[in-house]
């Protein structure tokens, strides 16, 4: 949790542009980091010690012994994460260290934990030797992380996320990582399926919020139950509503380039529906998408936005001029208050 905080900072100021955040948090962010840096291993890497929590997801069996891949991904980010927040706050000194040991570290990672005979980043390293072991968890983040080559994220693909050989996650809150690093690898139809049988199956059994755990293998009251308590379950879970995330992201398409969404980009993607509509909203109001597979409609009461599709034919949006990019790509700057409405036949 302490390294997701570190991340969390800088996307923070990514979503909202507020730097003073930012200002604030970094006194405690340099001290935090200072302290994680001192557990470090001789090997250069973090180990649970006597006492230690180490947290991945609730899923039985699943090792946290030796030198843990997920654990050092979440390290590796949250080092990038202090450099990028260090140049905000004008420390360049601090900038060039975090900067150094993020890509150090993450060079340490992959000679360690990559295996190139399985495709796959392997679960863990114990007394010097990797294991052989592999798990959903430092894979799907490295994809998402862009830490992996194409040819790695298509191996990664194959051999862990799309195998049924690799255990299941059965948490929505950890699935989310999961279903977003199949998105970032354009697998919105797959996703979309996964999502009405996943969080459907909850609703299917009644639910009206989300669950904080959901194996679909479970019977009747075995649903309730959650550490080693018949009844020990939320049900209420607020890390369970992930699907909200991934559809503004990765199907309506709206993503800050800027802080703030100062600029911003529109790519999307129906992912196997008929249309869909949508609102995300920013700290300066909100972005509009409504699209189809013959037209897109778009507004954007914030920043300078970038409009990016395919199409079979010469797209038309009256008063504007569209771009050719090449191969059925087309794009549409947008300007703020402004709706545009795009004619076009979806690829």
């Amino acid at each position: 949790y302490s390294f997701y905080w570190f991340i969390s900072v800088y996307d923070a100021y990514q979503y909202t542009g507020d730097k003073s955040q930012v200002q604030q948090l970094y006194p405690r962010m340099q001290s935090l980091m200072q302290y994680v840096l001192g557990r470090r291993n001789p090997n250069g890497l973090l180990e649970g010690q006597a006492g230690d929590w180490v947290f991945i997801d609730w899923a039985d069996g699943l090792s946290k012994q030796g030198e843990v891949s997920f654990e050092q991904l979440l390290f590796c980010r949250s080092l990038e994460s202090m450099a990028l927040c260090a140049n905000l706050v004008g420390d360049t000194a601090g900038a060039a260290t975090y900067q150094k040991l993020a890509a150090d570290l993450k060079a340490k990672i992959f000679a360690t934990y990559w295996n190139a005979s399985k495709g796959a980043l392997v679960h863990s390293q114990v007394n010097g030797q990797p294991t052989s072991n592999v798990t959903r968890y430092a894979n799907m983040f490295a994809i998402f992380f862009n830490y992996l080559s194409s040819d790695q994220q298509q191996q990664v693909k194959q051999s862990v996320l799309l195998n049924p050989q690799v255990p299941k996650i059965t948490t929505p809150y950890m699935r989310f990582y999961e279903l977003e690093a199949l998105c970032a690898l354009g697998e919105q139809p797959y996703v979309l399926q996964e999502m009405k049988s996943y969080w459907g199956g909850m609703l299917d059994l009644g639910a009206t919020s989300f669950w904080e755990e959901y194996d679909p293998t479970k019977k009747g009251t075995e649903h309730l139950a959650m550490y080693g308590r018949p009844f020990g379950k939320s049900l209420c879970h607020a890390w369970g509503a992930s699907p909200i995330y991934l559809l503004g992201k990765y199907y309506l398409g709206v993503k800050p380039l800027t802080p703030g969404y100062a600029t911003y980009e529109i790519v999307p993607n129906l992912g196997g529906l008929a249309w869909m509509e949508g609102t995300v909203p920013t700290p300066q109001g909100d972005i509009t998408v409504a699209a189809s597979p013959k037209q897109l409609k778009v507004k954007g009461a914030v920043g300078t936005g970038t409009l990016r599709f395919k199409s079979k034919s010469k797209p038309n949006c009256k008063g504007t001029v569209i771009q050719p990019k090449g191969n059925g790509q087309y794009e549409l700057t947008l300007e703020k208050g402004r709706e545009y409405v795009v004619t076009y036949q979806a690829l």
